[in-house]
């Protein structure tokens, strides 16, 4: 337990905690079979939540992936609003949704689709589309009982207009680009012909035709039948010579989507199978005894336990399920299986002897801070998420949560209470597998195998507590002693630097948002035609709305020049087409020119719109002219080279930013802005998080960490690991999303675990340098911090193979969350606590009061220098052991023949009489080295010398032995080790 050093330790609140669960564990080891079976229970209980799971889905793209009453959703309602649709004149333009459609793109197998071959396969394809119908009870529905009209006519694909206007005559045509005079009207082929080549304005050569088939807007049920079976009977028709075809309808992004939850199922069984098999292994002991498979089992357990009880409550509840929460499974097992690795780690560090309720109480009291600290500040991480404006990220943050809640609940009561009743199994030395008794000892003869499986309950005779596991003594040994030499930190430093300077830059290669193809499975017919859109249509961009708001006075000189002054505005942004502009206001203006008429009078312009309205039925949509006012009315421009993710970011900035520099009350329009509007919120909402996580992070740091010092270097962990998964995820192509803003949440928890139990070993530690510090904590929570780390990295690997982007995604970010906060959490934390270790400026006086316990134990003094007289409390406080009794390799009493030599201990209790033993050679005594610590065991074969009442003392010559006396406690003996000095390895 740590203690105040000069007020270098804030314990104030981590001491009173730990109290407290020492309490509970020892409540827990006195009644486990309750705490056993009521989590069982109770999983079972809640769990019954998953029955409602088909009515809790919630995976509509637009509710869950595009932020919360975002502009572009409060302009949706203004359009709605003033531009009511049009039935009758159906304008694909003017819709402010995606509309209803089906569409496939036929791309050319030759160097151009415009061939008169090419044609007929697409004419073909067309044919069999519009004669598709499917049967809906007694009512037979097809594409021209539903397709959109205008002038009663379905909307016709115009290049199949031309092409069969022209007939054989076509590929002779020279078609003109982007727009081709047909008849008495030009028609805008920007959409229908792509990856063009052009002379001048004439057609060369072109790759691919797209065709659109729109459907009716108010019977969604209906259409969608349809739709669906467009989906069914297409594929069929893609054997071709002369084209390949992808296809497309309004509802196979979403179909597609909800369709992705069928990928985690299998991959979550499998890993869990990982799971179990890791921590099995991870804690297998070739003792058939301390063996920790149940252990092991059991923690995997208690986290599946912890799932089934957050979500069935959830369900319960009626929380939306996302498609996100689906990740959620993977972390809660990482997280799970870390605790457990904790709490097996410090219950290996108890005496094996003592009560297992005891045992359990000093388990809780040395491993519970560290589990409650990591648990409160991934919950706290997950619940500042909710502040997010996405309702998928507010799902996910919400479930992983009470998640985690529950999975640390199950640790401290679930899984205590298998560790008690494992342990009473131990403590009657019981096979782990038969529950047969087996002797400690292997009988003379037999085989080494028999030894391994029949032969078991070893333990450490100088400590008590289990066998040190290999992995313990490398960081020990090898890696803590390698880690603190002065060229390694130099190198770490380098390194670290070499880090940042990576990362920084990665920072800055970020790419914002998610692109919606990725929302598909890769291997769906969605993403094949996404990406030839994006191949051959990617020219010309949406066609944008720029909506006048509210009653404008059109007639007057001085608005309308501020109005064109504006428009010249946004025909001059970069990715805007200047002769591309349609205007109804334009058109009246050419309109009154050539009828005469003074548009500059309100009542003649108000008098004449009607009329003129009448005749252009297209711009009867574009104006809400009622009780003789004009209350709202919209023209279009268009955009170009509109392609990737920061080309859709900059043209949503720059065409709001013009519109609010307008004079004029102006807002931009399109469907694709709801999905858009994610690049508006989704950087500053992320800095957010990740500012007030941190925050409160350090606060608890604070509160927790003895130590105001690592407190702050747990709060630069987050910073430093935060800059690290920002960067190379960049570097590793994933853009930040709402599901990559979900892991950088995740991160600050994670960050916060690593460094958390390094810094809280490290300060707990009471050796006397900063490098023995650090040695000694990676020695104690090294293995189980590597061994969590990679759990994790199991419980999420499977996700890799994923066929979804959002659950690659996860594992990437996972990843790297985990094995750069591993990196610092067993690399850069320690060597950097050895150069800001504060606390170790206080070793040359804690040095010299330990010099004076030791010179008034033995009698002796330095030199003519009088050393203060130590109080009998801190003479206990630095004892080595605490109720270990070491017994003599014989039980029977000294020699009758009177010893030659007694020696005078100091420091005695009442189990011996007279301050006076007399020791038999065949009983060990020790020495301790006061640089390395290490331990000398003597016995009757050394002829070691040693001090007996400050005089020279020599065995084995001589007989040392006390009167019927034969064994002694280490509360005789002083020591100038601390209670926690590692004396079993030595």
């Amino acid at each position: 337990m740590p203690v105040n050093m000069a007020g270098c330790k804030t314990d104030c609140v981590e001491r009173p905690i730990s109290i407290g669960f020492q309490k509970f564990g020892r409540f827990v080891g006195t009644n486990p079979w309750w705490f056993f079976t009521c989590p069982l229970i109770i999983s079972a209980v809640l769990g019954s939540g998953f029955y409602f799971l088909e009515d809790r889905e919630s995976n509509d793209i637009e509710e869950q992936f595009t932020p919360v009453n975002g502009p572009a959703k409060l302009e949706r309602q203004f359009v709605q609003q003033n531009f009511p649709l049009n039935d009758s004149v159906f304008s694909n333009q003017r819709l402010y949704t995606d509309g209803v459609y089906a569409s496939f793109i036929a791309a050319a197998t030759s160097s151009s689709i415009l061939s008169d071959a090419a044609f007929k396969e697409i004419i073909s394809l067309d044919k069999k589309v519009r004669a598709l119908n499917v049967s809906v009870g007694s009512e037979v529905l097809t594409f021209d009982g539903l397709c959109a009209r205008k002038y009663k006519k379905c909307i016709p694909n115009k290049i199949l207009d031309v092409y069969n206007f022209y007939g054989d005559r076509f590929e002779k045509t020279q078609l003109t680009f982007p727009f081709f005079r047909f008849g008495f009207t030009h028609v805008f082929l920007g959409y229908s012909v792509g990856g063009v080549s052009v002379n001048s304005t004439v057609l060369k050569s072109a790759k691919a035709i797209r065709l659109f088939y729109f459907l009716k807007e108010d019977n969604r049920s209906m259409t969608n039948v349809w739709l669906n079976e467009f989906l069914k009977v297409f594929p069929s028709n893609l054997s071709s010579n002369f084209i390949k075809v992808t296809y497309s309808t309004s509802l196979s992004r979403q179909v597609e989507f909800e369709a992705n939850t069928k990928d985690v199922i299998p991959l979550f069984s499998i890993t869990y199978v990982i799971a179990i098999a890791f921590s099995i292994l991870s804690c297998l002991r070739f003792d058939c005894v301390r063996n920790k498979v149940w252990v092991a089992t059991f923690g995997v357990l208690s986290a599946g336990l912890a799932v089934l009880s957050s979500f069935g409550m959830m369900l319960h509840i009626g929380v939306p399920f996302v498609m996100t929460v689906a990740n959620s499974p993977f972390l809660i097992l990482g997280i799970g299986v870390d605790d457990m690795f904790i709490l097996i780690s410090c219950w290996q560090q108890t005496n094996v002897h003592d009560r297992v309720e005891n045992r359990l109480a000093d388990t809780y009291k040395e491993a519970a801070i560290s589990i409650t600290i990591t648990t409160l500040t991934d919950v706290l991480a997950f619940y500042i998420g909710l502040m997010t404006p996405f309702r998928s990220v507010q799902s996910f943050c919400l479930y992983t949560s009470t998640s985690i809640l529950f999975c640390y609940i199950y640790s401290i009561t679930f899984f205590g209470a298998f560790l008690v009743l494992n342990g009473r199994r131990e403590n009657r030395n019981q096979h782990w597998l038969t529950c047969k008794e087996v002797p400690e000892e292997c009988p003379i003869g037999q085989s080494k195998w028999y030894e391994l499986c029949c032969i078991g309950g070893a333990y450490d005779l100088h400590t008590g507590t289990e066998e040190v596991q290999p992995m313990n003594h490398f960081f020990k040994k090898y890696y803590g002693p390698f880690l603190t030499k002065s060229g390694t930190k130099v190198l770490v430093i380098l390194f670290y630097m070499l880090y940042l300077t990576v990362s920084v830059y990665g920072c800055f290669q970020i790419k914002e948002g998610i692109d919606l193809r990725n929302l598909a499975a890769d291997d769906s017919y969605v993403v094949r035609y996404y990406d030839d859109e994006k191949a051959y249509f990617s020219e010309y961009g949406p066609n944008i709305m720029v909506i006048v708001r509210g009653e404008f006075s059109y007639w007057d000189e001085k608005n309308m020049l501020d109005l064109e002054s504006c428009v010249e505005d946004f025909k001059n942004l970069s990715f805007i087409e200047k002769d591309i502009f349609t205007s109804w206001i334009k058109s009246y203006k050419y309109y009154g020119y050539h009828t005469n008429l003074n548009l500059s009078a309100e009542h003649v312009f108000k008098d004449n719109l009607r009329t003129f309205l009448r005749f252009y039925s297209d711009f009867r949509q574009d104006v809400n002219f009622t009780n003789n006012s004009i209350h709202a009315s919209r023209f279009f421009i268009q955009t170009v080279n509109i392609s990737t993710a920061l080309d859709e970011m900059n043209m949503l900035n720059k065409l709001r930013d013009t519109a609010q520099r307008c004079p004029v009350p102006l807002l931009v329009y399109h469907p694709a802005f709801i999905y858009h509007d994610q690049y508006a919120v989704i950087v500053s909402n992320t800095i957010q998080n990740i500012a007030v996580t941190t925050a409160v992070m350090l606060l608890i740091s604070l509160l927790l960490i003895p130590n105001p010092l690592c407190s702050l270097w747990v709060t630069f962990s987050i910073a430093s690991v935060i800059v690290g998964v920002t960067g190379f995820m960049a570097l590793w192509d994933v853009n930040l999303d709402t599901i990559s803003m979900i892991i950088l949440v995740v991160c600050i928890g994670f960050s916060v675990d690593f460094s958390a139990h390094i810094s809280y070993a490290f300060v707990s530690s009471k050796k006397l340098s900063a490098n023995e510090k650090a040695v000694e904590a990676l020695f104690s929570l090294g293995y189980p911090i590597l061994q969590g780390a990679v759990s994790t990295i199991l419980g999420v690997v499977v996700l890799s193979a994923s066929k979804n982007y959002i659950f690659r995604t996860f594992f990437k970010i996972m990843f790297l969350v985990i094995f750069i906060g591993l990196f610092h959490g067993i690399t850069f934390i320690p060597v950097f606590l050895t150069f800001f270790d504060m606390c170790s400026g206080m070793s040359v006086k804690i040095n010299k009061d330990r010099q004076g316990v030791e010179d008034q134990a033995t009698g002796n003094s330095h030199g003519n220098n009088i050393q203060p007289k130590t109080k009998e409390s801190d003479l206990k406080e630095k004892q080595i052991y605490y109720n270990h009794t070491f017994l003599s390799e014989i039980n029977e009493p000294c020699h009758p023949k009177p010893c030659p030599s007694i020696w005078s201990l100091t420091g005695m209790n009442q189990n011996i009489q007279n301050s006076q033993m007399c020791m038999i050679s065949t009983l060990p005594m020790f020495t301790v080295d006061s640089q390395t610590y290490a331990v000398h065991m003597y016995t009757h074969h050394d002829t070691a010398v040693f001090a007996v009442n400050g005089q020279p003392k020599s065995g084995p010559d001589d007989q040392n032995c006390v009167g019927n006396v034969n064994h002694f406690t280490a509360n005789s003996i002083p020591s100038v080790l601390s209670p926690y000095s590692d004396v079993a390895g030595s």
